[in-house]
């Protein structure tokens, strides 16, 4: 066994430095020596297997149960060496991505019933664990760094802002808030820009607590929250928007998402949509990431989400890419989650501590080290309706700057 592993590791890893202990005790070191150093330790058999046999599901599967440990440095530091091979994959580790992309459509298939119970394995665990690691306003999505010494709470701020002046709101307007999640940017579109929000979500959790934040700052005339599907809820709405929650469809339901936004946005109406992408073109889901973080999700590639977008005739008046946004993101998350990472093990055990520190490093390796970015397109349904250069939403990030002056300290937590 000793043999073997050292040899599919010394293929895979040549760049970088890492030294394997296994777990017969032998030590070897792989990569061409460049940066710093990092040591890992098999300690069982088991682990060494898991890792021949499918690394990308049994990587994560050893650090969670404590059979693959970092003995120098962090996981952070050993998934940061993984990540950034020539190889995007080891070999050995092919055959079982070209099985999960042929049985894709298979994992994303979110018709209602299975879209909550996928929603409800994340976002209703309990609202203490997040409150470890995010930001005031509990903001699960890629933060817009304006400087590269923002803090977090500055950044989630920012990017609500920033949408915000996409959406080009005066006051009054009627919009859909498509995966609300906590509520902050509802909230934030309703208190700041005057519009009239209503909040969709399929967690039960997210959705209390977002009618409480609505009661405690007095919106509950200008914002409401439901625990409904997307497929379900009746327009019109003058805007649409939603973040963090097109990761969550299934690139089966594209047609039917984007066809059912048409839909529902007015003829004069604009949509922004916030989501995780792909530069690389379609893949499938990491599978460690699929059993354990995100049942049903995918992260789409332009190329799949622009057709769909077309054949429900709406039009693309701008797209952005958030480049290493989401990295610097997730290394707030992992450090603030690490700073108190005893009392997710009170919260649940060392076992799922081990877990969400592993998705907080994987996830951040992979938006630092591999082609992946955040994407915002803006649509409407006919020319004309947003200006013909991008000049406004600098114009209108400064006027709500200004308007956020003496609310910006209710833009917390309810009861922080």
């Amino acid at each position: 066994m000793d043999r073997l592993l050292r040899g599919f590791l010394s293929q895979f890893i040549r760049r970088g430095s890492m030294t394997v202990t296994t777990a017969k005790g032998s030590t070897f070191t792989v990569g061409d020596g460049s940066g710093e150093p990092i040591a890992v330790r098999f300690v069982t058999a088991d682990a060494e297997r898991k890792i021949l046999i499918n690394p990308e599901l049994g990587l994560g599967e050893a650090f969670m149960d404590g059979e693959f440990v970092v003995e120098h440095g962090t996981i952070a530091d050993a998934l940061a060496i993984l990540l950034d091979q020539p190889d995007l994959l080891p070999q050995w580790a092919k055959p079982w991505w070209h099985l999960r992309y042929l049985t894709r459509h298979l994992k994303q298939f979110n018709p209602r019933s299975r879209s909550r119970k996928n929603v409800a394995h994340h976002y209703d665990l309990d609202a203490r664990l997040y409150a470890l690691f995010l930001d005031a306003d509990k903001q699960y999505s890629c933060a817009y760094f304006e400087t590269q010494d923002a803090t977090l709470d500055d950044a989630q701020l920012a990017k609500k802002r920033h949408i915000a002046a996409k959406l080009r709101l005066r006051g009054g307007e009627r919009v859909l808030d498509i995966g609300s999640g906590w509520g902050g940017l509802g909230l934030y579109l309703a208190e700041i820009a005057g519009a009239d929000v209503t909040g969709i979500t399929l967690s039960t959790e997210q959705l209390q607590i977002a009618r409480v934040r609505a009661v405690e700052k007095g919106l509950t005339r200008s914002t409401r929250f439901r625990l409904e599907d997307y497929r379900d809820i009746d327009g019109p709405f003058d805007r649409i928007v939603s973040v963090g929650m097109f990761e969550h469809v299934g690139e089966r339901f594209y047609d039917a998402y984007f066809q059912r936004c048409a839909e529902l946005l007015s003829d004069d109406g604009v949509m922004l949509l916030h989501s995780i992408g792909r530069s690389q073109g379609p893949d499938s889901t990491n599978p460690w990431i699929a059993k354990y973080i995100f049942p049903g999700g995918y992260i789409p590639a332009l190329s799949e989400v622009l057709p769909a977008i077309e054949r429900a005739g709406l039009l693309v008046c701008d797209i952005e890419i958030l480049r290493l946004h989401y990295a610097e993101t997730l290394k707030a998350w992992r450090e603030r989650f690490m700073a108190r990472r005893e009392e997710s093990v009170q919260l649940y055990d060392e076992r799922f501590a081990l877990m969400w520190e592993f998705y907080l490093a994987a996830s951040e390796m992979t938006f630092r080290k591999q082609a992946m970015m955040n994407f915002q397109i803006q649509l409407t349904k006919r020319q004309g309706v947003v200006p013909m250069t991008r000049d406004y939403i600098m114009h209108e990030e400064t006027r709500l700057r200004a308007m956020e002056g003496g609310a910006r300290p209710g833009l917390k937590l309810a009861g922080e």
